[in-house]
């Protein structure tokens, strides 16, 4: 194929050149993870659905098909990208949205991208093209090599293609609303997530609980008697839900840097200065910090985050916070495992250095 065999010789020249390479789709996504370093590798001219049979509850596609293209070709099926993955913006597609690895409301009972990906194939700092989940070779050193590739910022290789799980469209879906403090919240999430309700999504901000219920009629039509509170209509429910996943939010939209704080679903609220917005039951925490010392507020949130048993990313960055670490820093163990994982894949080190640690 011919982009395979341009990306091929773009990878080898920059190989011999020491020159690194910055793997990119659409470009929705340049703001989040480290510094944005190296020559361009554009990924849209390899783009196209390869295999779709909607029995087989499975989606094929080049990595720079749009993520537009393929939710497109899944709706003319009634089925979805259950992981809902966020957009930000137009021209996202499908390889952006598995390197970066972000999951949008469904993703508490859903499950995460790693959870969708069932095969893929890169192109490693060699050149060499490897095939992995359902395909001929193994996974190297046991490792999950395609669901691996789920959040890791095109470090490890150019991914070609993916295969994802899809699933079938709720039959019914409704979104209620109820006024309640943060600690009330948190409670009455945990609790109803040991009971068996259609519970697809949750938001708490500014003193409201959203929730959404999914699923087959009957299931719904019970639990909104079981709940009781206050109907949104579907078109407002639509717009809401439509606008936590690509942050248009109002909550978003206030100045400060954005962190999001993952801890276990049961921790009580966080005391940290600035305003929160909780998602995923309580295990995703939105923070918008204020304006101060950007280092200190860092300390402090990722401190305090961590004696919960969670971690910190810092989101989005206002200027002033080029310094901080995006992500949480590793374990030495962990460390250890990322270097070896790299020295496998991009022996050079010409992909996106510096994006993920």
């Amino acid at each position: 194929m011919q982009q395979i065999d341009s990306l091929r010789q773009q990878i080898l020249s920059a190989a011999d050149e020491k020159r690194s390479l910055r793997i990119r789709g659409g470009g929705t996504k340049d703001w989040y993870g480290g510094a944005l370093v190296g020559d361009i590798l554009d990924m849209r001219p390899l783009a196209g659905i390869i295999d779709y049979e909607p029995t087989e509850l499975v989606i094929t596609a080049r990595s720079g098909t749009p993520l537009a293209d393929i939710e497109a070709a899944l709706l003319e099926h009634n089925q979805m990208l259950a992981f809902e993955p966020p957009y930000f913006g137009d021209g996202a597609t499908l390889g952006g949205a598995v390197a970066a690895g972000l999951s949008g409301p469904r993703r508490a009972t859903s499950g995460a991208v790693r959870d969708f990906v069932l095969g893929a194939v890169l192109m490693d700092g060699r050149g060499e093209v490897l095939n992995f989940g359902g395909q001929v070779m193994k996974n190297v050193a046991g490792y999950d090599v395609s669901r691996l590739l789920a959040g890791s910022m095109g470090t490890l290789g150019v991914m070609l293609q993916h295969s994802l799980k899809v699933l079938p469209r709720p039959v019914m879906e409704a979104t209620l609303r109820f006024e309640m403090s943060e600690i009330e919240a948190i409670a009455k999430l945990n609790a109803w997530g040991g009971l068996p309700l259609p519970l697809s999504a949750s938001c708490w901000f500014d003193g409201v609980l959203t929730l959404r219920l999914s699923g087959a009629a009957a299931a719904v039509d019970a639990a909104l008697k079981w709940f009781g509170g206050e109907l949104v209509d579907g078109a407002a429910a639509d717009a809401f839900w439509a606008s936590l996943r690509e942050q248009r939010h109002d909550f978003f939209k206030d100045a400060g840097n954005l962190w999001r704080l993952s801890v276990p679903s049961v921790t009580g609220a966080l005391i940290l200065e600035g305003r929160q917005l909780i998602e995923w039951g309580g295990a995703q925490r939105w923070l918008k910090a204020p304006a101060g010392d950007a280092a200190l507020q860092a300390n402090t949130i990722r401190a305090s985050v961590r004696a919960a048993g969670g971690h910190a990313t810092l989101f989005r960055k206002e200027e002033g916070s080029a310094a901080i670490p995006v992500f949480e820093p590793l374990a030495p163990a962990i460390a250890r495992i990322h270097e070896r994982l790299k020295a496998a894949f991009d022996p050079a080190h010409i992909f996106n250095p510096g994006r993920l640690f």
